[in-house]
C-alpha cells in the first residue's frame, strides 16, 4: 500500500507517520504521535529529498516507487543527518544505483559516523550557496549550522520560492488527513505542539534562526515544507509561523499571562500556588493563568509555558537543605533553552531551612529576568501573614500585567 500525495506541482510527500513512538528522541511526550516528511521533487532530474525512521523502510521505499512511477532517482539531497530523517539513505542508494548523494562536508562526517562509506563513490558534495538545477526547478543550497545540527541546511527552490527547511518550521502530532498548515493553524493543539517542538528542540539556539532569516530575508516564500507536521502553503498560514519564529528567536513573550511553577511534597506548596491563582483572577487578571506541579508534569510543558507567557512564579522548596531536585532540573533545563527577559517573580517555602529560593535565583541569573513583587515566604503550611504576603504579590503582577506592553 503506497501513501503518496502531491503537496504542490510536481513535487510529492512520501512520508510516514509514527503514531508507535510515545517520546521523542526519547524524552519529549507525544500525545498523538510524530509526521516524518519526505518529498519527491519529479523533473527532467528526479530527486528525493531526506528519509524517514527504520521502522518504516518498506512503506517507505514503497512511497518512492509510486511517486517515481518507473522513472529513476537522480539524486538524493539530506538536509538533517539525526537518525530519524536518515535512516533508509543505504536503502534508497542500493535501490537506486544511479543516484547521487547530495549533502556538505558534514553530512558525510555524519553519515559515516552512523553508518559506514560505502557510497563515498557517489556523494555529491554542495557548499553553501551552491544550486541544482533539475530542469524547471532549481534547488540553492542554504546552510543553516545549529538549526539545530552542525551539519544542517535548507534548500530554496528558486523558480517557485518553496523553503524546504529540515527541521525548522517543524511541529510534533501525526499528520491527520489534512497536509496543509492552513487547515490546521487555528485549530485543536497544533499551536502548543509546535511551540513546544520549537522551544524545547531548537529554543537555545535563538541566535542560529535569527542569522537564517537574515539570510533569507527578502527571498519570496510561498511554501515552506519542513521535515515534521504540515506544509505552509499559503500567505496566512507562512506569515503565522514566521511571526512565531520570530518571537521565539528572540525570546519575546508570545502575550501576556502567568505561569506558576511550584514543587510541593505535602500540598502546603501547591496550596500557596493555588491562593495566589485565585487571588490573580480576583484582581481581574483576564489573561491565562496556567499551574504546573513539577513532580508530575513534563518538563518540555513547562518550558513552552514559560516561553509562551509575559510572567513566570516559581514556587521552589527545600530538600535536605538544597533545591527539590525536580525543580532545580528544571529550571537547568529551562534556562539551556535560552530563557530570558521574563518579568519573574518568587514564592518558597523553606520549613526547616535551606538555600532553595537563592540556588533558583542563582540559576535563573543569565536571563536578565525583572523581579516582580516581594518574594513570599512560606515556613511548612500558608498562615495568615503568608496570606497577606500572596494577595501583595497578586496586586504586584496584575499591576505589571497592566503596565507592561508585548
Amino acid at each position: 500500500m503506497q501513501n503518496i500525495r502531491e503537496v504542490l506541482e510536481n513535487i510529492y510527500y512520501v512520508g510516514v507517520n509514527d503514531r508507535r513512538i510515545t517520546r521523542f528522541e526519547n524524552m519529549f511526550p507525544l500525545e498523538n504521535g510524530v509526521a516524518y516528511s519526505s518529498f519527491v521533487i519529479k523533473d527532467e532530474k528526479n530527486v528525493l529529498l531526506d528519509s524517514v525512521e527504520s521502522a518504516f523502510t518498506r512503506q517507505y521505499l514503497q512511497n518512492i516507487e509510486k511517486a517515481l512511477d518507473g522513472e529513476d532517482l537522480d539524486y538524493v539531497v539530506i538536509h538533517h543527518m539525526e537518525p530519524d530523517h536518515c535512516r533508509n539513505i543505504d536503502f534508497v542508494l542500493q535501490k537506486y544505483p544511479n543516484a547521487k548523494f547530495v549533502g556538505n562536508a558534514k553530512t558525510f562526517k555524519f553519515y559515516e559516523q552512523f553508518y559506514n562509506d560505502d557510497f563515498k563513490d557517489r556523494y555529491y558534495e554542495v557548499k553553501d550557496g551552491d544550486e541544482l538545477n533539475l530542469g524547471k526547478h532549481n534547488l540553492k543550497f542554504v546552510f543553516a549550522p545549529m538549526v539545530h545540527w552542525p551539519e544542517v541546511m535548507m534548500s530554496y527552490e528558486t523558480n517557485n520560492g518553496y523553503l524546504f527547511s529540515a527541521d525548522a518550521f517543524g511541529s510534533f502530532n501525526a499528520i491527520e488527513g489534512h497536509l496543509k498548515a492552513k487547515n490546521i493553524i487555528h485549530r485543536g493543539d497544533w499551536l502548543e505542539q509546535a511551540r513546544r517542538y520549537y522551544i524545547n528542540i531548537v529554543g537555545k539556539f535563538g541566535k542560529q534562526v535569527q542569522a537564517l532569516f537574515k539570510k533569507v530575508e527578502g527571498l519570496e516564500l510561498n511554501a515552506i515544507l519542513p521535515l515534521h507536521g504540515p506544509v505552509y502553503d499559503d500567505k496566512e498560514s507562512i506569515d503565522f509561523i514566521l511571526d512565531k519564529y520570530t518571537k521565539w528567536a528572540t525570546y519575546t513573550p508570545e502575550e501576556k499571562g502567568v505561569v506558576i511553577c511550584f514543587a510541593s511534597m505535602y500540598g502546603d506548596t501547591e496550596e500557596a500556588a493555588d491562593i495566589l491563582a485565585a487571588e490573580l483572577a480576583d484582581l481581574g487578571v483576564n489573561e491565562d493563568i496556567e499551574i504546573y506541579d513539577v513532580s508530575n508534569t513534563d518538563p518540555s510543558y513547562m518550558i513552552a509555558a514559560c516561553h509562551r507567557f509575559s510572567n513566570a512564579v516559581f514556587a521552589p522548596i527545600n530538600y535536605n537543605s538544597g533545591l527539590y531536585y525536580k525543580m532545580e532540573a528544571f529550571l537547568t533545563e529551562l534556562v539551556g533553552t535560552g530563557y530570558q527577559n521574563r518579568h519573574i517573580s518568587f514564592l518558597n517555602n523553606w520549613s526547616w531551612g535551606g538555600t532553595s529560593l537563592k540556588v533558583s535565583k542563582e540559576i535563573l541569573e543569565k536571563g536578565k529576568h525583572e523581579y516582580i513583587g516581594e518574594d513570599v515566604l512560606v515556613n511548612s503550611s500558608v498562615k495568615d501573614e503568608q496570606v497577606e504576603g500572596l494577595k501583595a504579590l497578586a496586586k504586584a503582577i496584575k499591576e505589571d500585567l497592566d503596565n507592561s506592553e508585548y
